[in-house]
């Protein structure tokens, strides 16, 4: 069974800040109030992992309006790296946000703003100490922008509602302009509620949120309310501002406080139906978007009224009145997160029926279209190969999205029939069945073409197409998964929550602390990070001798020199033992022997050592010999 890993979480463990957020997380649950956040964000480890952290966002490599990338921070040697940090936390004064107008697919734009790199590193200094504290005051059952919970998720749920507990009024409400109109003033209120009460931090926050704007006329606006979509720390705050939402809503029935304590929920909700006046309501929310289920469409109707009474009043935030609507399931769909829902009477019972939704069905076949005229423009055949590459992600990506809905092969297979003229056009005789391929090419090497993934999900299809022996993806072949909820166990800030998410490091970690707390002085923290990288991908072990390395015996060798090229990343680092690192650039036929004693030449790969010696450019070595 492969070892289960969470990227950030290792990076937690890299980094010794995994029982930090854990206790956190459990001092939340506790009622805790944090006066000293300040401290836990700009310690060196929680600094050096906000690097590890962006680093390979694309987001990282999109200057802001100094011009800057990551690039340039991984430049400065580690310890000049955190102390710049820390004084930009300290004293924090955020420069202005780059907006850019992203195209959306209807023709509009949506606004994103691009903060510097150095304010994207202090928002995620900061995300990382406040998130599990907020998770810790969140709704079970939100799911936009948090660890573990997903947009399958909160389908999963909706589904529920529709067709398990027979709700089939829907209360579908659009926030206008969520983000651009997020009060500021509540928003470090609702932070101070949940405890986060580090008047420094807050101070931090506010000004962060005060950032001016340079708009793409290069006018500057200095906003007074809003977060910035684009900001790193953003998500969070939004679920922040509408967690109040969410328990206010929960509190309405859900979790409504009783005389009598219910051993079962269903009894609960049962004595709530006789003896009293309360709506029967859940929200399903992900991010901005959410929907209210209910069980008639006089309590739809006054439970529409009072959301958006309350939205007003307490967040500041008002209703888009056209996109916001009361829809009866049995009669109409209601689109969510790219799908379209309703429910279907078969014999005594109500099912959903799902389809992708008609705007997310037009958006895949003109994204498919416009991907199939790039191959068809490719330049020389290793370009249409990366392109073909490109469109086979894009469908698997779609596939693996759009498989919840019940009747996704339907949609899919009326895409399909649209595309497969699109190719016919554009490709010609160049397209190929496999019964066709199979009289020029034998069938292992159509299924070496195809790779194991797709070999394994599609080669069976007869909608399976090639160009030359690339094979394209059919976007028609496609099977129903059912949705599945977050399960209530899964956490990531507690050892038990972890286990199914995440095995920890099976290696002795008390090395791999002192590595990250001695760094090589000189180093980039590119290389630092990266170091500590190679260290845990080899599970301490010694490239060459596979045998596990002390503090004192870890050496980083760089795979092409830096005599050639000044090259820190991951790929051009190796681990090995400090003598193993000797004979590499030995040239010296005492020093050689010298060392091969003292390693012993039973314990060498004698292979994997002359190929890093060859990449130095020296001459191959025979044990015999020596």
């Amino acid at each position: 069974m492969p070892k289960l890993k969470d990227q950030k979480l290792r990076h937690n463990e890299y980094y010794d800040m995994q029982s930090k957020f854990d206790e956190l997380y459990a001092q939340s649950k506790e009622g805790f109030v944090f006066k000293s956040l300040m401290e836990i964000i700009q310690s060196d480890k929680n600094i050096k992992l906000a690097y590890r952290n962006i680093k390979n966002n694309s987001g990282s490599h999109t200057a802001g309006v100094d011009r800057k990338t990551i690039g340039f921070i991984e430049n400065f040697d580690e310890e000049t790296y955190v102390r710049k940090v820390r004084a930009k936390i300290a004293n924090y004064n955020p420069k202005a946000v780059k907006r850019v107008d992203i195209p959306k697919p209807d023709g509009r734009t949506r606004p994103l703003g691009i903060p510097t790199i150095w304010d994207r590193i202090v928002q995620q200094c900061i995300l990382q100490v406040l998130e599990p504290i907020c998770e810790a005051k969140f709704y079970e059952r939100s799911n936009g922008f948090r660890p573990n919970r997903s947009a399958e998720n909160a389908i999963a749920q909706a589904m529920f509602y529709m067709q398990r507990v027979n709700l089939h009024y829907v209360v579908d409400i659009d926030i206008k302009g969520f983000f651009d109109n997020v009060n500021h003033a509540k928003l470090i209120r609702q932070m101070w509620s949940l405890g986060i009460q580090d008047t420094k931090l807050l101070k931090v926050v506010k000004r962060m949120l005060k950032a001016p704007v340079l708009m793409p006329d290069g006018q500057l606006v200095y906003p007074d309310k809003g977060t910035p979509q684009g900001g790193i720390l953003s998500p969070l705050l939004s679920n922040i501002v509408l967690n109040e939402l969410d328990w206010w809503i929960s509190s309405q029935w859900e979790t409504f406080p009783t005389r009598h304590e219910y051993h079962a929920r269903g009894d609960k909700f049962d004595a709530l139906k006789r003896n009293s006046k309360l709506k029967e309501m859940y929200i399903v929310r992900y991010a901005d978007d959410f929907k209210i289920f209910c069980r008639t469409r006089s309590d739809a109707k006054k439970i529409f009224t009072a959301v958006e009474k309350w939205l007003n009043e307490r967040l500041h935030l008002e209703i888009s009145p056209e996109k916001s609507k009361i829809v009866n399931l049995k009669k109409q769909y209601s689109d969510f997160l790219g799908f379209k829902l309703k429910v279907h009477k078969k014999a005594d019972r109500y099912t959903v029926i799902s389809h992708i939704s008609d705007k997310a069905e037009k958006r895949i076949e003109n994204n498919l279209i416009e991907q199939i005229k790039r191959i068809k423009r490719a330049s020389d055949e290793k370009e249409r190969h990366r392109l073909i590459a490109l469109y086979n992600s894009k469908v698997i990506g779609i596939h693996n999205y759009y498989d919840k809905a019940t009747h996704v092969s339907i949609d899919c297979n009326r895409i399909a029939y649209r595309i497969k003229k699109v190719m016919k056009n554009r490709f010609g005789k160049y397209l190929r069945t496999k019964k066709q391929l199979l009289k020029i090419e034998t069938e292992s090497e159509i299924k070496i073409s195809e790779g194991a993934y797709i070999h394994e999900r599609y080669g069976g299809s007869k909608q399976m197409r090639y160009m030359n022996i690339y094979p394209i993806v059919p976007i028609g072949y496609v099977r129903t998964r059912f949705p599945l909820w977050k399960r209530k166990e899964v956490n990531k800030y507690t050892p038990e929550g972890r286990e199914s998410i995440h095995k920890n490091l099976d290696m002795d970690i008390s090395t791999l602390k002192r590595l990250m707390e001695n760094p090589v002085s000189g180093r980039s923290v590119k290389y630092a990070d990266n170091r500590i990288s190679s260290y845990a991908g080899q599970c301490g072990k010694c490239y060459v001798t596979g045998r596990h390395l002390k503090f004192d015996e870890v050496h980083c060798h760089h795979i092409r020199p830096l005599k050639y090229e000044k090259n820190d990343s991951y790929e051009n680092l190796i681990i090995v033992h400090k003598y193993i690192h000797i004979l590499i650039h030995a040239t010296k036929d005492e020093t050689i022997k010298q060392y091969l004693q003292l390693v012993g030449k039973e314990n060498i790969n004698i292979k994997k050592l002359n190929k890093l010696r060859l990449a130095v450019g020296n001459e191959v070595l025979t044990l015999d010999i020596y």
